[in-house]
């Protein structure tokens, strides 16, 4: 009998920030990434300046976790659950590690959009989520070999969701989503009144 196999698959991590210490007090987190956006007059510049709707720190703020003890506590817990992605993933690193590269915040108002894009020089990225009021958007994960099928059909809308083109994932607040950082993803447009705040982040072979 005929025998179908999937090959080179593409792995999604989905966990949450209090299944690894230490507990982490989200409203905290909420709030800090509100101040931090407020005060960092050079992030709400480039922002601007590029046309960047919300905020984000990631051009302006590079040492979160020297900062603020709070995103220094965040980074134990990413590390543990990189850690566990990387035995999943069976990655052989010859005795060295993966290491956190950057870490930057995220505010998305009404409206805003974070556009198709993947993260050049890294190995793992990832996002938690910090505040996701209804409406807000999901993350837009796209298939690697998409621009490939060029004579291929389109895939029927009730197809198995590892064959469909997208993948949409709703996170909750606290949860970390975690991929390899060659796959492309976006943020469709924040439906909901309020703020989508996340915090993301690199981490590379070191």
């Amino acid at each position: 009998m005929a025998q179908i196999s999937s090959l080179f698959v593409t792995r999604l991590y989905h966990g949450n920030l209090h299944e690894a210490a230490p507990h982490l007090d989200l409203a905290e987190l909420e709030q800090s990434c509100l101040v931090i956006a407020e005060d960092d007059e050079a992030g709400q510049t480039w922002c601007e300046e590029n046309g960047y709707p919300g905020y984000t720190s990631y051009a302006s703020l590079t040492d979160l976790p020297w900062r603020f003890p709070i995103f220094a506590d965040l980074v134990k817990i990413l590390d543990h659950h990189v850690a566990e992605f990387v035995k999943d993933l069976e990655f052989d690193l010859d005795g060295r590690a993966l290491v956190l590269e950057d870490l930057w915040i995220n505010i998305l108002p009404e409206g805003g959009t974070h556009s198709s894009h993947i993260h050049p020089h890294s190995v793992i990225s990832g996002t938690t989520y910090v505040a996701m009021p209804e409406g807000a958007s999901a993350l837009k994960l796209e298939d690697p070999r998409l621009s490939r099928m060029m004579a291929a059909p389109t895939r029927a809308k009730t197809a198995r969701a590892e064959l469909q083109p997208f993948i949409y994932v709703k996170p909750n607040v606290g949860d970390v989503l975690l991929w390899e950082s060659w796959l492309r993803h976006e943020v469709p447009m924040n439906m909901a009144e309020d703020e989508r705040i996340s915090v993301s982040f690199n981490y590379r072979w070191d």
